[in-house]
Parts: C-alpha cells; sequence; structure tokens
C-alpha cells in the first residue's frame, strides 16, 4: 500500500499507515466487540439474579395440592410461586411474603396496592407512594429457617446465574487480553515502519535541506515526534475506539433494558461532543509550541554537547546556560498551561457529570416520575451500566492531550516527509574517464546572493585541478555543484560530455570520491569506517587502500589492529589518524574523480608527508580537484583556479600564474615570506 502524500491531511495518512496492519487491528476490534458483548451481558445477569433470585421471593405464591418441582411446604400445605407455574396447572388460593425492615412476614392473600411498609407486631401497613391511600394486613413473621425453604428453589439457578457471571468477566478479560496486545504490537509496527520512512526520507533529502533545520530538530522528528504518534495507536485510539464499541453497547443495552433510563443518558453524548471540541481549541496552540520549544531545546543540546570543548575554551558556560534556561522556560511556561487546561477538562468533570446524572436519577425514582415498572433490578443494571460507561468517558478525556499532541506531531513528520526527496537509484554506471566541464555555471544559496558568477573551465581526465582563494570565493561550492549537493542555476556542468542534470544523483556519485578537511567517522571499527559495510569491498581491499595511503603498519600497531572500535566521530583517533582513514576510503572505493577539500590542513607536517606520497598513488588515473590553502602542496598540479568573489580571475600551472605577477604570485609570496619568518 503507498501512503499518499500531499494530497491528504495528517488525520488520513495516519489512517493510510494503520490500513498497512489492517487485518491484525480488525481482528483486534472483533475481539474488543466481543469482550464487549461479553461484559455488558453481566449486567442483565445481574439485574434476573437480583429481579429473580433474590427479590423474586415477594412475587405471589399459590397454594398447590401436593410436593412438586419448586413447591415449598409450610404448615402441612404446599405452595409453588407464580412464575414457576406450567400452563394449564391448577393455582390455589393467594399468599404474599413481603418484607418490612429487615425482617419477612407471611400475609394471607393478595394485596391491593405496593408502597412504603410499616410492621407493628401482626400487623403490616402498606402507604401508597403519593400517601393518599394506606391499608393494613393480618401478617405473621417467618422465621429464619421458613424464610429460607422459601428461597432454597432459587438457590440453584442463582448459583447457576453467579457462575454465568463469573464465566462472562473471564471471557471478556481473555478476548480484552488478546485484544489489548494485537492493537499495541500493531501500534509499535506502525510506528516502527513510519520511522523506518522518515529515517529513509532524512537519506533523500538534498542537503540544502539541512542548511535550514538544526540536526537536533531532526532527531526529535525521528525520535520525540515518533514517540507521540506511537502513542496515538497505542493509547489514544484504542481508548478511542474501546470507548465508541463500549459506549455503543451501553446504549443498546440500556434502550434494551428501559427506553427512559436510555434517554435519560443520552446527553452524554452531544456532551462529551462539545468536550472535545472546546479542549482542542485551545490544546491544538499549547502542543504546536510545545513540541517547537521542545526541538529547540533537543537542538541546542546537541550543539551544546558538540561544541562543548569551544564552550569551555571561551568560558561560555554561564551564557549557555542563560539561553537554555530562557528556553526551557518559555518550554514550561506552555507545558503549565497545557496542564492547567488538563485539569479543568480531566476526570474530576467527568465526575461532576455523573454525579448530576444519578442525582437526576434518584430524584426521578423517588419522585415516582419513572412509575412503578422500574424495579430494583432494573435500577441496579442502569446504575452499573453508568458506572461502566464513564469508565471509557474517562479514558477519551485523559486521552486527549495525548491526541493533540500526537497531531501536532503527525503535522510536523509528514511536513518532514513532504519535503521532496531523491529517489535512491541502485542502477550501475559504467566508470567514467574523468573529464570533468563547467560552462558558464552561476550558483546562490539564496535568491539574488550569487556565490559563483560565469564559471567556466574544463579538468581533463587524469589531471590535478586546484582551487585557491580568501575564504568566500567560491572554493567549495564548485565542488559542491559538482557533488550535485546543489544544483546550478545558470549553466551547464558536464562530466565526459554528460550534462550531470541528465543522470540521478546517486549514478553521478558512483565513481566519485571525497576526503573533506575535518573527516567524519562513524561509530564501528577502523575497517568498518573505509568500507562504510559496503560488501563489494572486501577485507584485503581494505587492508591494500591502507597500505597505498602508509597507514596500515600504524594501526596494525593498535591492540586489535584495523578492527579497532572507532566511536562517533572518531574522537579517540588523532586528526591525522582520522585523515588516512578518509584517505584510505576514498581510494577503496577507486573513484574516477577526486576531490580534497582541504585535505592536509589540520594535518602535521609529518603526517602530510605521508599523505603526500599517498596523494601520489591515489591521483593516478583520476581526475583530481584539490582545496587547499597551503600553496606548496598543488605546486604540481596541471591546472590551478584562482578565485575571487565567485570569478576565475586567473587560471594556469604554478610557473605560468607565477610568472603573471598577479593574485597568485602575491598569496604565495605571503605564505613563503611567513613560512620564513617562522
Amino acid at each position: 500500500m503507498t501512503i499518499t502524500k500531499k494530497a491528504s491531511g495528517p488525520g488520513k495518512r495516519l489512517w493510510q499507515y494503520a490500513m498497512l496492519f489492517k487485518k491484525p487491528i480488525l481482528i483486534a476490534l472483533v475481539m474488543l466487540m466481543l469482550a464487549v458483548g461479553a461484559e455488558l451481558t453481566g449486567p442483565f445477569v445481574a439485574k434476573r439474579m437480583i429481579d429473580q433470585n433474590i427479590l423474586g421471593i415477594e412475587k405471589r405464591w399459590h397454594a398447590v395440592e401436593q410436593e412438586m418441582p419448586y413447591a415449598v411446604e409450610r404448615e402441612g400445605r404446599w405452595f409453588k410461586r407464580e412464575d414457576h407455574f406450567e400452563p394449564g396447572e391448577t393455582r390455589g388460593e393467594t399468599v404474599r411474603i413481603l418484607q418490612a425492615g429487615r425482617s419477612f412476614y407471611w400475609v394471607e392473600g393478595d394485596i391491593a396496592f405496593d408502597g412504603s411498609r410499616e410492621a407493628d407486631g401482626s400487623t403490616l401497613t402498606i402507604t401508597s407512594r403519593d400517601r393518599q391511600q394506606t391499608e393494613a394486613y393480618p401478617v405473621e413473621p417467618l422465621s429464619r429457617e421458613t424464610l429460607y425453604n422459601f428461597y432454597r428453589p432459587e438457590l440453584s439457578g442463582f448459583l447457576m446465574l453467579a457462575a454465568m457471571y463469573f464465566g462472562l468477566l473471564v471471557i471478556a478479560g481473555i478476548f480484552t487480553y488478546w485484544q489489548r496486545l494485537l492493537l499495541q504490537t500493531s501500534a509499535n509496527r506502525i510506528v516502527k515502519r513510519m520511522r523506518d520512512d522518515v529515517f529513509a526520507h532524512t537519506q533523500r533529502l538534498p542537503v540544502s535541506y539541512y542548511d535550514k533545520l538544526a540536526a537536533g530538530q531532526v532527531v526529535s522528528r525521528v525520535t520525540n515526534d515518533t514517540e507521540a504518534i506511537r502513542e496515538l495507536y497505542v493509547a489514544v485510539l484504542a481508548n478511542f475506539f474501546t470507548a465508541a464499541v463500549y459506549m455503543t453497547g451501553i446504549y443498546g443495552a440500556l434502550f434494551i433494558l428501559d427506553p427512559r433510563l436510555a434517554l435519560l443518558a443520552l446527553p452524554l453524548v452531544p456532551i462529551l461532543i462539545i468536550w472535545i471540541i472546546v479542549y482542542r481549541k485551545y490544546a491544538a496552540h499549547y502542543n504546536g509550541v510545545i513540541r517547537a520549544k521542545l526541538s529547540e531545546l533537543n537542538a541546542m543540546i546537541n550543539e551544546s554537547i558538540s561544541g562543548m570543548p569551544i564552550i569551555r575554551a571561551f568560558r561560555r558556560q554561564k551564557e549557555m546556560t542563560a539561553e537554555f534556561e530562557a528556553l526551557n522556560d518559555h518550554y514550561f511556561t506552555y507545558q503549565n498551561k497545557l496542564l492547567n487546561l488538563n485539569s479543568i477538562t480531566s476526570h474530576n468533570l467527568v465526575n461532576v457529570v455523573r454525579n448530576i446524572l444519578f442525582l437526576a436519577l434518584i430524584w426521578l425514582f423517588w419522585g415516582d416520575w419513572l412509575g412503578t415498572a422500574i424495579s430494583i433490578g432494573v435500577l441496579y443494571a442502569f446504575v452499573d451500566y453508568m458506572n461502566r460507561m464513564f469508565q471509557p468517558i474517562v479514558g477519551i478525556v485523559n486521552q486527549l492531550s495525548n491526541l493533540e499532541t500526537a497531531r501536532v506531531s503527525a503535522t510536523r513528520v509528514f511536513a518532514l516527509m513532504d519535503e521532496e526527496g531523491v529517489d535512491v537509484d541502485h542502477g550501475q554506471l559504467e566508470r567514467y574517464k574523468g573529464e570533468v566541464a563547467f560552462k558558464d555555471v552561476s550558483f546562490a544559496y539564496k535568491r539574488d546572493e550569487l556565490v559563483l558568477r560565469n564559471i567556466t573551465f574544463t579538468a581533463r581526465p587524469g589531471e590535478t585541478v586546484a582551487l585557491v582563494g580568501h575564504t568566500g570565493s567560491g572554493k567549495s561550492s564548485i565542488l559542491n555543484l559538482l557533488f550535485r549537493f546543489y544544483d546550478i542555476r545558470q549553466g551547464q556542468i558536464t562530466v565526459d560530455g554528460i550534462d550531470i542534470s541528465e543522470l540521478s544523483r546517486q549514478q553521478l556519485r558512483q565513481h566519485m570520491g571525497i576526503v573533506l578537511q575535518d573527516p567524519f567517522l562513524y561509530t564501528g571499527t577502523i575497517a568498518s569506517n573505509v568500507s562504510l559495510d559496503n560488501p563489494a569491498i572486501s577485507r584485503a581491499q581494505i587492508e591494500q587502500a591502507l597500505r597505498d595511503v602508509g597507514a596500515y603498519d600504524a594501526f596494525m600497531s593498535l591492540p586489535q589492529g584495523i578492527d579497532t572500535p572507532v566511536i562517533e566521530k572518531g574522537s579517540t583517533l588523532s586528526s591525522g589518524q582520522r585523515q588516512l582513514i578518509s584517505f584510505a576510503r576514498a581510494l577503496a572505493y577507486d573513484p574516477a574523480i577526486l576531490i580534497l577539500d582541504e585535505a592536509t590542513a589540520s594535518i602535521d607536517t609529518e603526517t602530510e608527508a605521508v599523505i603526500q606520497r599517498a596523494l601520489e598513488v591515489l591521483k593516478q588515473g583520476r581526475t583530481t580537484f584539490v582545496i587547499a590553502h597551503r600553496l606548496s602542496t598543488i605546486r604540481q598540479a596541471e591546472q590551478i583556479l584562482v578565485l575571487d568573489r565567485g570569478r576565475i580571475v586567473e587560471q594556469g600551472d604554478h610557473d605560468e600564474l607565477m610568472r603573471q605577477g598577479g593574485k597568485y604570485f602575491a598569496m604565495y609570496q605571503l605564505q613563503q615570506g611567513a613560512a620564513v619568518g617562522a
């Protein structure tokens, strides 16, 4: 299934991710409905236990001629409750067993009406609820043994219903366990897939994207924001699905139980909807600020850790701490605003609504607004259902903050994924000869701020081209364009006569290598940093590359040789060792075009001599571009381009440029003079 981009909002795309794992989710929802069905059957069972098995003793009893099923003997006479008679069975005179206070009384004959009861010796007085009519009946108190005899026929049915109630709880528990397991497992799979997609997309984004966004902010979107989305699937949607099924089932049960009671509970739905709308109106803004500030905090922490030596060296701890505290205070302020909102609209407000509903029920019941048709069992079932209904409502309310956090996070994640990326091309391109031509190339990182102006030159195969000039003259920009880290605005760049815009970036870079002034090493080993875990580069090729750059013997003297662990950025290695690994990496990939960006600028003289010897091996059969401030290292270059403010102002080899006596001559003389003075 393809996840649609841009054409749909975050909600639809979250739904599309969920549909990638629709089978386990649908199974979980079926199990949820079965669990709800089993659980909501419980109050009906309890209602029957109360009305039939417990309070049913107050139903009419009729005399029968002899002992039979469900018949009870008292003083030589047999009596059977009215609901146990089979059709056609003869019913004798009527008697009643009524409760007054904590005692039960025997009444010969039937009663005219029911109401409040008071017993005084051998007389039972019944007053109707409207207090307009009273009747007195001669009664006889029942002993515990006699009362138990009349309960005994119901005992087996009572125990069976109790076992059924317990069984339903067990069944509901089993289905609930599996539905939660399936939903949460599916949620983890969804977010795993999303994280994979987000990280894969970060590898497809152009380098220019990272000029606009700090690394910590990107990390926050890949980790913190996707974790918030995980909570959406694990907790929020699970609670909302559960609540929807529960509330639908409960309302259905209430209408079966008594439509009047169902109508009494019906306003809860619009109240909940209004509640959610009002909450989201305020929470959306707070969460947007909170997620943005969290990204900024991550970015600042990442920057501070990376630049800790500079912060310490220039004694900027106090200023950095103050800046962090200001950012943290802003984050804290909005966290408190969201906390206040959650406190106002939390489950405490749910309890208030529930208590108001129960007060209304009590008023209606005792005021006889519901009539005498509402039994104690029905009332118990209604209260039970209401308690069960408020549980998912509390679940929804408690997850509203997570819902808004996830929604904001999803917007941020999908905004990153909607950035135009470059599809990875795994196609193979025949190794090119290495002829590079720039034809009237102009380029600007920002609109109308050109950093290169009408650059034109040709580098022949196997030739070394050096780029020199002051900082900001455009040296690195030329190489960024050659690698297609950025695309030109004007002109044309060709490799072997092919316009590089016609090649995918992966094909173009397939036969290119680069060595930076500050090479980046990954967590792993020296060997893995040479090969970058490319299976096409064998162990023998790794070792040969290290030998060719003159580093093999030095690294093999380490305790674990070239399998020595390297931590992030290679901070346990010297700058010379890091640069040698970078050279070996470029050599192992056997590029047709090699770019050396200030590759010897931060290396000591002894290491530089080793690298200069390695460069002679590295340059053979390759077109090499060199950016160097130390002009003594490029004297042998076949072509030197002198740049000034984005233009090539001088061009030629070392001897030609020295004879011209221009900028290159002045720069060389200045460096030689500085070297002699030193």
